[in-house]
């Protein structure tokens, strides 16, 4: 069973967290959850609050076959916790695939590593991001898959799913959500 290791801060956005980590566990995939608060509760930018899996600081370089970052107001502080690049760059340098959806891909730009590659973000990060494809929903280049926004968050997770599991059990549960 592939896994993914998920990331969250204090503001991400609900819906390009939620709705990848639904359809990656409904392809079978293991997700777990790790929050930037030792807690393990983060509030995302609509008031809800999770209650993650582990905390980062629990993580002991814990791998998994895929590393995401939600977007959202809560990006910035994935870019202030030196912790967060430092799993990103274990991640890449493992060879392991990393996944950013809206401003998140400005962590992987952080770290140098999109630097050569196409990607998409939102557009609020054009000016950091300069290169980015704005028409396309998802990208993905090399082990690195981004995605726009909260509007294209089914597209990123079903596109994750087939990443990591197939195709076919993608479209089944394109199938199944009546997308």
């Amino acid at each position: 069973m592939s896994s993914v290791l998920v990331l969250l801060a204090d503001g991400f956005e609900e819906i390009e967290a939620f709705t990848p980590i639904d359809l990656l566990r409904r392809g079978g995939v293991g997700v777990t959850t790790a929050s930037l608060p030792d807690n393990r509760h983060v509030t995302g930018r609509s008031g809800i609050t999770a209650h993650a899996d582990v905390a980062v600081s629990q993580l002991d370089g814990k791998l998994c076959d895929l590393l995401f970052l939600p977007g959202g107001a809560g990006v910035k502080n994935l870019r202030a916790d030196p912790r967060v690049k430092e799993i990103v760059l274990q991640h890449h340098r493992a060879d392991r695939w990393l996944a950013a959806i809206c401003a998140a891909p400005t962590v992987l730009h952080d770290c140098g590593l999109l630097d050569g590659r196409s990607y998409t973000a939102h557009f609020s990060v054009a000016n950091e991001l300069p290169a980015i494809k704005a028409h396309e929903r998802v990208v993905t280049d090399g082990k690195i898959t981004t995605s726009r926004g909260a509007g294209t968050a089914v597209d990123f997770g079903l596109h994750l799913v087939a990443l990591l599991v197939s195709a076919e059990k993608s479209r089944e549960i394109s199938k199944a959500i009546c997308l």
